[in-house]
Parts: C-alpha cells; structure tokens; sequence
C-alpha cells in the first residue's frame, strides 16, 4: 500500500507526481530545486541559496513523512556544473548529520524554473526500522 506525502511547507509539485510517496517504510521523496514554497520562484540564481532551499524544501517533505533529514538512506543531485560538486558537499554537510546518506551526483543539461541544482532521494521512516 502507498501513501501520498504533501506538505505547504514544501513547494507544490509542479508537474504529475507527489511531493513524496511512502511504501512500507520508505519514502520516496520527489526532486527538490530551490523554490521558495510561496512564491514557487527560485531563491535566487545564486547556487548556494538554491542548495539551502533545497535542503529546506526537502527537510519540510520528510517531517511530513514523519521523519528528518538524518533518516535519509539515499539521494541523487543534479547539477549544471560539476565543477559546483565541492559547495555541494560543503552545504549538504551543514543540513544533513552523519552518517551520510548513500549519494550519486550527475551533471545534467538542464532542470525545472531554470534551477542550478536538483536533489531527489530515499528516507526511511523512523519509527519503522526496528532501531
């Protein structure tokens, strides 16, 4: 059985998915880009804002799961410019504690609102993994 995952706190999906899915004890948590969730404008074109919103963006839809950024097993970044791969370590590190999730980075040719970066990932459910 699935449930759909949505919050206000995160901007709305702009296209046909949900915010998140769970299935069992995982949650499938769609691409963030930097939208501000009220405007649904990006933050700025500055890289370091859209980070910071993105971990934000993306802290908002696992709360709404019923659990943290600290639960994520799993996440795929995107970027324009792999050159961008450091400041992405550097601000990932201030939002999400160790241990860190397992990652994948990939430079891609473009993304949503003209965004500079986007994150998707897998979270498990706190309360379900028997810790």
């Amino acid at each position: 059985m699935k449930q759909i995952i949505a919050t206000s706190a995160a901007p709305a999906a702009i296209g046909t998915y949900s915010q998140a899915v769970a299935a069992g004890n995982c949650v499938y948590l769609s691409g963030q880009i930097g939208l501000d969730p009220q405007s649904m404008e990006l933050v700025a074109d500055n890289l370091e804002l859209q980070l910071h919103q993105v971990f934000r963006n993306l802290a908002a839809v696992c709360a709404a799961a019923g659990g943290s950024l600290a639960d994520l097993v799993k996440l795929n970044v995107y970027l324009l410019d792999m050159a961008d791969f450091a400041t992405v370590n550097q601000i990932m590190a201030e939002h999400v504690p160790e241990p860190f999730p397992a990652r994948a980075a990939l430079a891609v040719s473009g993304l949503p609102k003209g965004a500079r970066v986007e994150i998707d990932g897998v979270m498990l459910i706190p309360q379900q993994r028997g810790d």
